[in-house]
């Protein structure tokens, strides 16, 4: 796992370590599909001072769980707008380090570059692990999109604008994504390492009877677990 920076940031440095970092996401094809993936999920305590995260470690095609970790700490950022993985990443990663076996990719509940500055928090953390990361949230951050069709596997493009008014410039940042006909759809990016075609392919390959694709899922409700037994 990379060192990329410190956590003691300022809310501008912290700004400007997202547009430089953002710079560094690779945008390469997978070889093969991955066989062992993990999802990766964080959620508070309802007076927000304490974070959890839960990674679950996946065999595919079967599903079957080779590995569960989680971890807790401190909320030692405050709640600011585009800056969340900044209050998120930290307890994430020191889940992850728990792991003894490190997966082929990471599938994380959260934005990946479909952020306004590029770096959500699965970007962010993955350029920390140096893995094919795919970020695969519940909501819209930011850009637009038209509804995909209402069958299992649609998806519309989700495209977004940025530059100055005289040159705007649409940008493709992730698509929207129907897991399950009928059932409002996820939002897909590339976190790093993968392209956007391959995120939606795993997200959908990882489709089963719910909403969320089961990593995420699978860890969403780990993460409920350990708060429970806080």
């Amino acid at each position: 796992m990379k060192k990329l920076h410190s956590w003691n940031l300022s809310y501008a440095q912290a700004r400007q370590l997202q547009v430089r970092l953002a710079g560094r996401v690779q945008f390469t094809p997978l070889k093969s599909r991955p066989t062992v993936v993990a999802g990766l999920d964080c959620a508070f305590t309802k007076d927000g001072r304490r974070i959890f995260a839960g990674v679950v470690v996946l065999r595919l095609p079967d599903f079957e769980i080779l590995e569960t970790s989680g971890a807790s700490r401190k909320v030692t950022f405050p709640y600011i707008p585009g800056l969340l993985s900044f209050r998120e990443a930290p307890v994430c990663i020191a889940a992850v380090k728990k792991l003894r076996r490190w997966p082929e990719m990471f599938m994380v509940d959260g934005q990946g570059i479909a952020h306004p500055r590029r770096l959500g928090l699965a970007a962010h953390l993955g350029l920390f692990f140096a893995k094919p990361t795919i970020g695969c949230a519940k909501s819209r951050l930011t850009g637009a999109y038209e509804e995909p069709p209402l069958e299992k596997g649609s998806f519309t493009l989700l495209e977004d604008k940025r530059g100055v008014e005289s040159n705007m410039q649409s940008e493709t940042i992730g698509a929207v994504v129907r897991t399950r006909t009928n059932v409002k759809p996820v939002f897909v990016s590339v976190g790093n390492k993968c392209t956007l075609d391959d995120a939606i392919e795993i997200t959908l390959a990882c489709a089963t009877r719910y909403r969320l694709p089961e990593p995420t899922r699978l860890a969403h409700q780990l993460v409920g677990k350990l708060k429970l037994s806080l």
